[in-house]
């Protein structure tokens, strides 16, 4: 489908990053054709009227596991290990494909609502993470968590799962019609020993793909990690080779000079997660200190059961409101940055910036349109500033990911948006009483 979108604010987020007032979208075969004049040569199936919204690049969020929304609202107040060995972990032993389909499905939904059109997923299951992406037509790069078993029978075990990994990249990567890319992920250093994270830089080797873990995500994991190994965890995993693959690291909440010095020598994209690290007390991570020192970092939501929401807009305005009072600087990471992590740097970390992550010509058409005729975003002083300041994930009135409109009018046309609520909630109920 050919698509017009007239008479819009673009922020582009691309090489130009200032608003362009009054302008027209061409969309043709799934691409940005044209951005300015209105074109009599180009036919279009379809003509979207952008009076009064603003059109932007489609969220990227950048780490989660979308599933966990399945929890969303089960363990809450406690702190991040005793929440994962006491009660997540537990939880999720429990877990079936069909629960991870249903958690799938509804936090596509939400993500969709809110402006979302890619996401990176770390989880279990994810064949039917890849059957969600599949049906929704949104964006997704996946990987099969990797932590390695102790005890009886492990290596087994261990094997199993770079298989499964293995797996899952022959059978998704590269398919539902080039939106999904599969990674490989160790879960954390401190869940993945050396040996095995070697086991896992072979396979990242053997299929050519990149690394998506958790890194420096609290005070305890750092503390650990020189006690065991006297160093921190990021300098661990660069000592043992990782950062030779394309790296996407999640959190980096506490990190020496030296740890930033090697994530941009060795380019890892970095995804600040805010609402997370809040609400687990993870602390704040330095995301200025690290932008001037020429690491990409991104933006994410983590997981639904620790933030408790998906909604990209909420990280964007805590980006910018936390490294602000973090730093007692008022001008650390301005509204554009924070757009920009959420966008075309979430876009560069996922190594899709080429696609995707800005609204340029011969980009793939993943944008949305805002509403802007709300009370809350009037005045129209700075288009910049509502978006990262004022904006809310239901402003969002239509989402568009490769040339298909998959929400208009705030209505999700591609999938049924009832019936994944209600067998989420029969899956949730059903996961905590088994």
């Amino acid at each position: 489908m050919n698509i017009l979108i007239k008479n819009i604010t673009l922020l582009p987020m691309g090489e130009k990053i200032e608003p362009i007032e009054n302008t027209n979208i061409y969309i043709v075969d799934k691409r940005i054709e044209h951005i300015g004049y209105l074109r009599g040569d180009i036919k279009v199936d379809k003509i979207i009227d952008g009076k009064g919204k603003v059109a932007l690049p489609g969220l990227i969020n950048a780490h989660t596991h979308i599933a966990m929304s399945l929890l969303r609202n089960y363990a809450d107040d406690v702190p991040l290990h005793k929440w994962l060995t006491e009660k997540i972990w537990p939880v999720e032993a429990k877990l079936k494909a069909e629960d991870i389909y249903w958690g799938s499905m509804l936090s596509i939904v939400e993500m969709i609502q809110s402006g979302v059109t890619c996401f990176s997923d770390m989880y279990f299951f994810m064949d039917e993470v890849g059957k969600a992406v599949e049906e929704s037509g949104i964006r997704g790069v996946l990987s099969r968590g990797l932590i390695e078993e102790s005890g009886d029978n492990s290596e087994a075990i261990n094997n199993e799962k770079l298989e499964d990994t293995k797996n899952l990249y022959n059978n998704w990567n590269g398919k539902a019609d080039g939106r999904l890319k599969v990674m490989v992920a160790p879960h954390a250093p401190y869940t993945c020993g050396p040996s095995y994270i070697e086991k896992i830089m072979k396979l990242a080797d053997e299929l050519g793909a990149g690394i998506h873990i958790h890194l420096s995500e609290t005070r305890k994991e750092v503390e650990d990690s020189f006690n065991q190994f006297n160093k921190s965890p990021i300098k661990h995993v660069h000592d043992l080779g990782l950062f030779k693959y394309p790296t996407l690291a999640a959190h980096c909440v506490h990190v020496s000079d030296e740890d930033i010095e090697i994530l941009s020598k060795k380019n890892v994209a970095v995804v600040n997660n805010p609402g997370s690290n809040l609400k687990l007390a993870s602390g704040f991570a330095p995301v200025q200190k690290m932008l001037d020192s020429g690491v990409c970092v991104a933006l994410g939501t983590d997981g639904a059961s620790s933030n408790n929401n998906l909604n990209m807009f909420e990280e964007i305005n805590l980006a910018a409101l936390i490294n602000k009072g973090v730093t007692e600087d008022a001008v650390s990471v301005p509204a554009i940055k924070a757009i920009e992590m959420a966008t075309i740097n979430g876009a560069k970390a996922l190594n899709w910036d080429e696609e995707i992550g800005s609204i340029e010509i011969g980009k793939k058409a993943d944008l949305i349109l805002i509403d802007m005729e709300k009370p809350h975003l009037y005045p129209k002083h700075n288009i910049v500033s509502a978006i990262a300041y004022s904006c809310q994930g239901s402003d969002v009135e239509t989402v568009i990911v490769d040339g298909n409109i998959i929400m208009e009018g705030y209505e999700i046309k591609t999938i049924d948006v009832e019936k994944i609520m209600y067998n989420a909630e029969k899956s949730a109920k059903s996961l905590i009483n088994r």
